[in-house]
């Protein structure tokens, strides 16, 4: 015979409070002594209790649903954005619904759209791109919604992201000093602010030695168009020193490509990745690169949409985090080059973009 589910009544009884006291503890609506709190949650896991959160949302007219777009599923790096926003939001009995607009503009639109028929009590949004016209469906629903790491130049809201110049400017600087100056920049696309911001900080070190133009490759938002475009530079050039690749796919492309160019990484060439997966600390040798603070950026994304969504209406917050260049072997000093002293330059270059100071440093 098949055994009902665990209802409020079950969870109550078990911790020796009244029904009321269980629906404050996983709505929210009240505030609730801890010692209650720890006592109804450990009854409702010993029954295997489970709240309705579509009814309650009903009932109390108050969303407890927030909603995740990001462009790419694929990603290691948005994928781990979303366990950082999901572990801070399930603290505060909040559930999370996640869409991906697969880098289209369109279909970023199409899953907003999915999700305010939702009526979430807020949205986290990685735009698809700089002309981000969803952020018009999110104003005219009155939702509040934060912006993480794309965020277009223009756009006026909470905003979380990564130093983007910084991290350019300190990748170029290490790959300088050991003295490359033969590099190739593997980007994604020049269409995102994130990505001109860590080329305009590489282009700052450039413009510090007085040396080269920036050699920039794009490549797309995938694996496969990555490899291709690589492959395509094998026949227009000949092999740089260094590689800096900006973004997860441009790594791996990178290291598909000198693999066919039989190339050893760091002894013909150095490579430089960006937001340091554990992969990268697994492969032979393990890559240099520039790890991104994605769980804090997540954090402090949900931190502020949680302030917007309980009516706080202060000052937008446009919030920047400092990433770190972490070294290792995949990076050693050019075999036909000397090694530069790089004078790091102000991070205050006029042609760098205007974001204001940076926080989280």
């Amino acid at each position: 015979m098949k055994v009902p589910p665990a209802s409020i009544k079950d969870v109550a009884k078990r911790a020796g409070v009244s029904a009321g006291t269980v629906s404050n503890v996983f709505s929210g609506n009240r505030p609730v002594k801890q010692g209650l709190v720890k006592r109804v949650r450990e009854a409702a896991s010993a029954l295997g209790y489970e709240p309705d959160r579509a009814a309650s949302q009903l009932r109390g007219g108050k969303g407890r649903v927030v909603g995740i777009v990001i462009p790419e599923l694929s990603n290691p790096f948005f994928t781990s954005l979303i366990a950082a926003i999901e572990t801070a939001a399930k603290a505060e009995n909040f559930d999370i619904i996640v869409a991906s607009s697969n880098d289209d503009d369109g279909e970023e639109a199409a899953r907003v759209r999915t999700l305010l028929a939702w009526q979430p009590a807020g949205v986290v949004i990685v735009p698809a791109s700089d002309e981000f016209p969803s952020r018009t469906l999110l104003q005219k629903a009155g939702l509040p919604f934060v912006v993480v790491d794309r965020v277009p130049r223009d756009f006026i809201g909470d905003t979380v992201s990564s130093d983007n110049f910084d991290a350019g400017l300190q990748a170029a600087s290490h790959l300088f000093e050991l003295g490359h100056t033969d590099i190739v920049v593997a980007a994604s696309s020049m269409r995102l602010q994130n990505i001109r911001e860590r080329c305009s900080g590489i282009q700052a070190v450039l413009r510090e030695l007085d040396t080269a133009p920036l050699s920039l490759i794009e490549l797309g938002f995938s694996f496969e168009s990555a490899a291709a475009r690589l492959e395509q530079l094998v026949t227009e050039r000949r092999r740089p020193t260094a590689f800096l690749a900006l973004t997860n796919f441009g790594t791996l492309g990178v290291l598909a490509t000198l693999q066919q160019w039989n190339a050893r990484v760091p002894d013909d060439v150095s490579v430089l990745g960006f937001d340091d997966y554990s992969w990268m600390r697994a492969v032979s040798p393990p890559l240099t690169a520039i790890r991104q603070p994605v769980e804090e950026m997540g954090r402090r994304a949900w931190s502020v949409l949680r302030r917007r969504i309980q009516g706080d209406c202060e000052q937008h917050e446009s919030i920047r985090l400092a990433c770190t260049l972490e070294r290792r072997r995949s990076t050693a000093t050019c075999p036909s080059g000397i090694t530069l002293r790089v004078k790091r330059p102000s991070r205050m270059k006029p042609s760098r973009p205007d974001l204001g100071p940076p926080t989280g440093m």
